[in-house]
């Protein structure tokens, strides 16, 4: 009669076990296997292998079950939606406030109580994105490589909330510039970072919808930051002068959501602390099917390797030359509340309409962002979700170059913050040209975004106040930077064109050449799906 196997004979005797026992403590399951079994050294780390497989087997992998797999993806990305987004929502809200404070606090004294000149101030917004663009490359070559996002962005956030509650103590232009400067390298961190978490966390399908609610709360900020400060009336008060409290007051904030995100935003899909391991599991499966592979490096790809592939890319540079173009024609932005004065209102009526237009943005990019996702699958069409906004902004600086009347001038103000609606689709449509490796993607979007700033940067350049109250000037090199990113777009859609055919082209002969295999036609359609699909589209 023969013995059968003591590998056998241990899964048997761990599957009969209860459950409550190989949970709770696995160690005297091992012990007693040890002993029942006279087990030499050699095989525990079987026994040890095999306690583990049969404890987290059936939890692991029970919501990939056919059965479960619809009802928990639905839970999986709700919970996600619950916690994650309103998240990097706010902070993004924040993130924007404290960057752009500074043009509110101008209409309150700033540039009297500080002694500025025109020149001045333009370098004080100017100084920011001379560290805030280029810190985003090194930051996001960062964050793709550590364990915990969560902590690397919320840390970043406390930092630029300290940095700013810093500002309202400044005395001079040194100073304040020092804080700008400052200001912007934690801030690097943000955008391309949450972005690029977020993209590790939700389908092709389902990230142009969350990429524009992200966008949306720099869109919010814009319209609400301008009525708390219209309402504020903290002239004075504990002696303080209004613009200083509008520093510490936002900074305080900043700086208690930071530590809270830290708890509130997840890691990675495989080290996550507040999902189960089935979760985990389940999100690793659906992004691997979504694109064809896992949605990890191998151990074989370093920072580096991800940088020296991200620049090899042609189409990177041109999304960096795209960028740097769409946010010099976004540039107003900084300077909303002075162009809203030109409608010849007070203070405080000025700050209370420059929302409107903002709050219109928001609903527009919700609405384009949910009509893009629902074609993605049929068309895979991104880019005249993005160039149609822009087109409508090009209409609105033609209507402020063409007349000084009131009423047109304020309706150019809500075609020109629509053009924000095109911009938050700009980097997921990045995300998904650029899939894989995760550590080319990261750096890719750190690039784009960083060196795209720079357009910021000529922005804050070229709205000079000699040139108001008309700035026709100023409109039109706006106007030519969206004619630009316009015609960029095109040329990276005829190019996505151009590579879907070939792909099909190949795919074709692979299947006429021998036997298709299972997982072929997936790829290929995943891969479809990461920048356009079919001839029409991209």
């Amino acid at each position: 009669m023969r013995t059968a196997p003591t590998s056998s004979l241990m899964v048997v005797f761990l599957r009969a076990s209860p459950d409550w026992l190989k949970r709770v403590c696995p160690s005297l399951v091992l012990r007693t296997l040890r002993h029942t079994m006279s087990l030499d050294k050699k095989s525990e780390p079987f026994v040890e292998n095999v306690v583990v497989a049969v404890q987290e087997e059936p939890d692991d992998f029970v919501l990939l079950k056919e059965e479960n797999r619809k009802a928990a993806e639905q839970r999986l990305v709700r919970k996600l939606d619950m916690r994650l987004m309103p998240t990097v929502a706010v902070i993004y809200l924040m993130n924007y406030i404290d960057r752009v404070a500074i043009t509110a606090a101008r209409l309150e004294g700033l540039e009297a109580d500080l002694g500025l000149t025109d020149v001045e101030y333009e370098t004080v917004l100017a100084v920011l994105y001379a560290s805030y663009s280029p810190a985003q490359i090194p930051s996001n070559m960062i964050l793709g490589h550590i364990s915990s996002p969560a902590f690397y962005i919320g840390a970043c956030a406390v930092a630029w909330g300290v940095t700013s509650a810093l500002t309202g103590v400044t005395k001079s232009f040194a100073g304040i510039v020092a804080c700008r400067i400052f200001i912007g390298l934690p801030e690097a961190a943000f955008y391309p970072g949450s972005t690029y978490l977020l993209s590790r966390w939700y389908t092709n399908k389902e990230l142009a919808l969350r990429s524009a609610v992200l966008y949306v709360g720099l869109l919010i900020s814009n319209a609400f930051s301008s009525v708390i400060y219209s309402g504020g009336n903290m002239q004075g008060t504990l002696g303080i002068a209004a613009w200083r409290w509008l520093f510490y007051i936002e900074g305080a904030i900043t700086i208690f959501i930071g530590l809270l995100s830290m708890w509130l935003l997840p890691d990675f899909p495989h080290n996550t602390r507040w999902m189960s391991p089935a979760e985990r599991r389940l999100v690793q499966a659906r992004l691997a099917e979504d694109v064809g592979e896992a949605d990890r490096d191998s151990t074989e790809v370093t920072i580096y390797d991800g940088f020296k592939l991200a620049i090899r890319d042609i189409k990177v540079w041109i999304f960096m030359f795209m960028s740097c173009a769409m946010s010099l024609g976004l540039s107003f932005v900084n300077f909303f509340p002075t162009l809203t004065k030109t409608l010849g209102y007070n203070t405080t009526d000025t700050l209370l309409m420059t929302a409107p237009p903002w709050v219109f943005a928001s609903i527009c990019c919700i609405i384009n962002a949910w009509n893009c996702g629902k074609h993605i699958d049929r068309t895979g069409e991104r880019y005249f979700h993005m160039a149609s906004w822009w087109w409508l902004a090009i209409l609105g600086y033609i209507i402020s170059l063409a007349t000084m009347s009131a009423g047109a001038r304020y309706f150019s103000l809500f075609l020109m913050s629509s053009g924000f609606c095109g911009a938050a689709l700009f980097l997921n449509w990045v995300s998904n040209t650029i899939p894989r490796p995760p550590a080319k993607r990261s750096v890719a979007m750190g690039l784009v975004n960083g060196i795209g700033n720079l357009g910021s940067v000529m922005g804050s350049c070229i709205w000079k106040a000699e040139w108001g109250p008309e700035y026709h000037q100023s409109m039109a090199i706006a106007l030519c930077a969206f004619v630009l990113a316009s015609s960029l777009g095109f040329v990276v859609r005829q190019m996505l064109i151009h590579e879907n055919k070939r792909m099909e082209r190949e795919e074709l002969e692979l299947t006429e050449s021998g036997p298709r295999k299972r997982s072929g036609g997936k790829v290929s359609r995943s891969r479809k799906l990461s920048a356009i699909a079919g001839d029409s589209a991209a």
